[in-house]
């Protein structure tokens, strides 16, 4: 265009498909409440590309899929401060519960003559029906009895509760050295277990709907459950680990016992 000759200069733009703007761009946020959501995705699209970038660690969320599984949905805001506290300690006091129980269990096997050659299969079975049969038994008459009032102090009776199975599996581990009076000891532990059953179901169900801030009961004893089986697994392996250290050993038997029985203890 010669000077002095009128008209518009067109902008040039530069050939880099980055400067190009999208036709389209989404946004993917992920969490449970508008307070807590963090950005998971971009995805930019025009007419020739299309391209996806994604937000966090890879790593942070495998950790946060593996953690939906164990704390209720909206956690820690979703429930009342006190509910980590508890469950760590409840955990902890089930994992020494199941690390005894198969120390108790193992002593309650060589009681009624389980390894023995003049044990017979139909002794054994005999004898663990009418175990099975007085903790039941009990179970209903303590619901009978005690039922209505465990909504009034669910504190004191958990603690019932776990004072109640420690009598029990104390009562597996003695079996053996009172044969006489097997039958009796056998039932009384029995008889307590099913004390513990009735009344820690009942307070869990109280102390769950405390820990509930947003109407989400049956999440938290949900994911409750999925805590406790992971407790159980762990128990159990470290359970059947220490039985086989301790076999022959009766001496390391009962310290063990008794140490794991004050520290759940301590965790009251």
């Amino acid at each position: 265009m010669a000077d002095g000759d009128a008209g518009c200069r067109l902008p040039s733009f530069a050939s880099s498909s980055s400067l190009i703007p999208p036709l389209m761009m989404l946004e993917e946020w992920r969490g449970s409440n508008p307070a807590k959501l963090s950005k998971t995705a971009t995805l930019r699209a025009n007419s020739s590309t299309l391209t996806i970038l994604r937000s966090g660690n890879r790593w942070s969320e495998i950790w946060g899929k593996i953690l939906e599984a164990f704390v209720p949905e909206g956690f820690p805001t979703s429930v009342t401060p006190d509910y980590v506290p508890f469950q760590v300690w409840d955990s902890l006091q089930g994992l020494s519960t199941y690390i005894r129980s198969m120390l108790s269990t193992q002593a309650l096997l060589s009681a009624i003559g389980v390894g023995e050659k003049s044990a017979t299969v139909i002794g054994a079975t005999f004898q663990w029906f009418l175990r099975d049969f007085t903790g039941m038994l009990g179970g209903i008459l303590f619901t009978f009895y005690q039922g209505s009032n465990l909504d009034s102090n669910a504190k004191m009776w958990r603690l019932v509760a776990d004072f109640m199975n420690d009598l029990g599996m104390l009562m597996d581990l003695i079996s053996p050295l009172f044969p006489s009076a097997l039958f009796i000891i056998v039932c009384l532990g029995s008889l307590s277990r099913s004390f513990t059953g009735v009344a820690s179901g009942a307070t869990r169900a109280a102390l769950t709907q405390h820990f509930s801030l947003q109407n989400n009961a049956a999440d938290i004893s949900a994911k409750e459950g999925s805590q406790e089986t992971v407790a159980t697994m762990i128990g159990m392996a470290i359970g059947m680990l220490l039985a086989h250290i301790t076999r022959g050993h009766p001496f390391a038997i009962w310290v063990s016992f008794l140490f794991l029985t004050l520290f759940h203890m301590y965790g009251e």
